[in-house]
Formats: structure tokens, C-alpha cells, sequence
């Protein structure tokens, strides 16, 4: 897959490329959105920008991707770009976007190295980025034939047929598809998009784990309010959801997306284990809905840390489909170490 002469290149200069990464991606996404401004209208979210999240995704993608190479540069590996094609199918990535990319990534790659970028360095790198774009344009074509959507044509409209508060930081959505059509297929475990239009008139986005069974006609997603921390601001989306959305209110949801779920059979056997912490729980949620939907049998352990039971959103739902849940809370006792790191609750 990457030839010869641009593995040794590629090999030679990794090093090179590799810690400049993180100036090279700053220095991209701020010469792209400086010439493309409408990319930050519902495309790229301004917070994991602020953050660096975007860069260091970016950047940790493009190295692992080339190290992959070189260990075998006859096998392209489309594994690790797995999570990456779900995500860019969730926000509406298309084809044509991969040309602007290369554009300002490869722009900023010559500014940051200078006289480093040979021409047969550029050619090295051009095959890389080429071998990793293609990987992705593939994936994603297949996955919104999957969800029976054009590419980038993800969004729908969605009506809020019910709030519910879970704890003080978390607040869940009830969703019905507000043109009457059904609801689109999804597997238990994945998340979508949805998309709001803030009070300067762009668009942001955030992805939301689906907590109710996935086969229904109704859809929940459960969503904490993010709190800025070391100078990053709030979460923009999530604040929006929780101060401003109400029942009878609309909002733009994505087809469902996401490489991890659970889709066995309904007459599977295998038993399942659920682990997760905080509001990393949603999923888990909408798996133990959709195997009691199922009338599983399955034995199911599920295994969730939180700072204590009532800060634990959808518990009583959780309780109520795995037959009941023990989590015990910490005596007064308690180290400030256990109380950091709380038992896990067992269904």
C-alpha cells in the first residue's frame, strides 16, 4: 500500500513530524477557519477547539496511522480509522471535504518544518495522508448506505415529547421524529449528533449516547451539563439542552452512528459485562433497555462507578430492567481514597 520509497521517507522523518504535530494541527485549523469560516457553522465544535481536544485528535490519528504503516506498509490499516468514520458520518463528512483538509494541513506542515519539506518529503507525506483520507471516504460511504441517508445528508428533525430530570447535572430528552416517518435503525450502545443554533447564530454540535432501547419509535438521549475546567469553557450545547429545551420543542439529531455496540441475536447466550463511570453510563442504559426489550436471558454484570448512588443518572431505570442494583454508599468512615473511588454497582 505505501511504496517503498516513501516508507523510508515517511520512517526517516517520523520523528520530525511527529513532535511538531501538535503546532502543526493549531497552526491548521487556524489558517482553515480563518479562509473557511462556515466549517465552524455545524461542522467542528468551538469547545473541543478551545480545549485542543480537535488537535490532539488530529494529530494522534495522522501518527498512528503512519506508524501502522510502517510496521506493515503492504496492509493499510482501516482498523484504527474505524472510530474516526463514525464520527465524521454522524457530523456529515463528505468527500470533497478531504481536499480542503490537505490543503491547510499540508500548508501548515511547510510553515511549521520550512526547508525540512523537500519535495520528496511532501510526496512521502501526500501518500500517507492519501492512503488514510481514501481509508476514511470508503468507510463513510458504506456507513451512510447503511443508515439509508447521501452522503452528508445525516440530519432530521426530532420533537421532545418528554424531559426528565436525573440528577442536577444531567437532564434526559424524550424524542419522537417530528415528520411522522419512523425512526431510523440504530444499535444499542451508539450515539448521534444534534445540532443547535446558539445565540450568535452558528451552529454547534455534541454527541449523545442513545439511553433507551434502540428499536423503539421513541428515542432518549441523556446529557450532562459540561463545566469548563483549566480556562476551557462550558459546554456550550449541553448548556443550551439543559437551560433552554423544553417539551414540544424540536432539535436536530444525526443518524444514529458508532463502532461500539451490542447487536447479538435475541436467542444469544454469551453472557455480557457492562463497565463504565459517570455519564459514561448512557450507553450501558440503552443496552440494558434493549436487552429487556429482547426478553433476554442473558447473564448480565454491570459494573459503574460514581461519586455516590443519587449522583448516578437512569439508575432507577437501570434497576428496574437488570432486576434490581446494589451500590453501596460509603460510611462515615470511609477513606477519602474510597470515597474517590466508590464500589462499583453490581445488577
Amino acid at each position: 500500500m505505501l511504496s517503498a520509497g516513501s516508507a523510508a521517507v515517511v520512517r526517516a522523518t517520523l520523528p520530525a513530524v511527529g513532535g511538531a504535530l501538535d503546532e502543526i494541527t493549531t497552526r491548521f485549523y487556524g489558517a482553515m477557519f480563518r479562509d473557511r469560516p462556515e466549517l465552524l457553522d455545524g461542522m467542528f465544535n468551538r469547545g473541543n477547539q478551545a480545549s485542543g481536544v480537535q488537535q490532539r485528535a488530529l494529530a494522534g490519528s495522522i501518527a498512528g496511522f503512519a506508524a501502522a504503516l510502517l510496521d506493515d506498509p503492504d496492509i493499510r490499516p482501516d482498523s484504527l480509522l474505524e472510530r474516526i468514520a463514525h464520527k465524521h458520518a454522524s457530523i456529515g463528512i463528505t468527500d470533497d471535504q478531504y481536499a480542503i483538509v490537505h490543503k491547510y494541513l499540508f500548508g501548515a506542515i511547510a510553515e511549521v518544518l520550512g526547508d525540512a519539506v523537500t519535495p520528496e518529503v511532501a510526496a512521502a507525506w501526500d501518500e500517507v495522508y492519501w492512503l488514510m483520507a481514501g481509508a476514511l471516504i470508503g468507510r463513510e460511504a458504506r456507513l451512510y448506505q447503511d443508515a439509508g441517508v447521501e452522503p452528508g445528508d445525516v440530519w432530521r428533525r426530532w420533537t421532545v415529547v418528554g424531559r426528565r430530570t436525573e440528577t442536577p447535572d444531567v437532564v434526559s430528552f424524550l424524542l419522537r421524529p417530528a415528520d411522522g416517518l419512523p425512526a431510523p435503525r440504530a444499535r444499542a450502545g451508539q450515539y448521534v449528533s444534534v445540532r443547535v443554533r446558539m445565540a450568535d447564530g452558528v451552529r454547534q454540535l455534541r454527541q449523545y449516547s442513545l439511553s433507551s432501547d434502540p428499536g423503539g419509535e421513541l428515542r432518549r438521549i441523556t446529557v450532562k451539563r459540561v463545566a469548563g475546567a483549566a480556562g476551557a469553557p462550558d459546554g456550550e450545547v449541553s448548556r443550551l439542552l439543559h437551560d433552554q429545551v423544553r417539551e414540544g420543542d424540536e432539535l436536530t439529531l444525526s443518524a444514529p452512528f458508532g463502532d461500539v455496540f451490542l447487536d447479538d441475536p435475541a436467542d444469544a447466550t454469551t453472557p455480557v459485562v457492562l463497565v463504565s463511570a459517570g455519564i459514561g453510563g448512557t450507553p450501558m442504559t440503552g443496552i440494558l433497555a434493549h436487552l429487556a426489550a429482547l426478553g433476554s436471558t442473558r447473564p448480565v454484570l454491570v459494573l459503574h462507578a460514581d461519586r455516590s448512588p443519587p449522583s448516578t443518572p437512569c439508575v432507577r431505570r437501570r434497576a428496574n430492567w437488570s432486576g434490581g442494583c446494589r451500590a453501596p454508599a460509603p460510611s462515615s468512615g470511609t477513606s477519602a481514597r474510597a470515597r474517590r473511588n466508590p464500589t462499583p454497582a453490581r445488577a
